[in-house]
């Protein structure tokens, strides 16, 4: 049977699709979750983080890195109309790998980084000097944020 005499429908991530496996050299099939996820691994590590603009106009500011995909790395730039007492960061729900930057413009007294439910960051900034950065990559077997920089 053609794919044109299949009937549409829409696919949800547990729609199985086929593929030819190279490794043992035979036809497979996997869920659409599971290509989005491999799909996910190769366009993260491809052109380097994503840029996310952030002005936060008040002291106690909160923002999300929020990846275009997830497991993508991001580039936080923090664009603020001054110096704040205090804000945070939320990180995403990391995969292995994933990194984050931070920038900020200004500087940042009070600073909190909050990762997802059941990850822990290791080494978080607590303050940040204007004209500063701090940098994390997620290890998946720790379910750890590291800082790197």
């Amino acid at each position: 049977m053609g794919i044109q005499n299949l009937s549409q429908g829409t696919p949800s991530t547990d729609a199985q699709i086929p593929f030819f496996d190279t490794t043992n050299g035979q036809d497979r099939r996997a869920s659409l979750g599971q290509v989005a996820t491999a799909l996910q691994g190769l366009l993260s590590t491809q052109g380097g983080p994503v840029t996310q603009y952030a002005a936060p106009v008040a002291t106690g500011f909160s923002v999300t890195v929020a990846p275009p995909v997830a497991g993508a790395s991001v580039f936080l730039l923090l664009s603020q109309g001054g110096a704040y007492a205090a804000g945070t960061i939320v990180l995403p729900s990391g995969l292995d790998g994933q990194e984050v930057i931070v920038h900020s413009r200004q500087a940042v007294t009070t600073l909190t980084v909050t990762p997802a439910a059941g990850q822990t960051v290791s080494g978080a900034p607590t303050t940040l000097a204007a004209a500063s950065f701090f940098h994390l990559r997620y290890d998946s077997i720790n379910a750890l944020w590291c800082r790197i920089g």
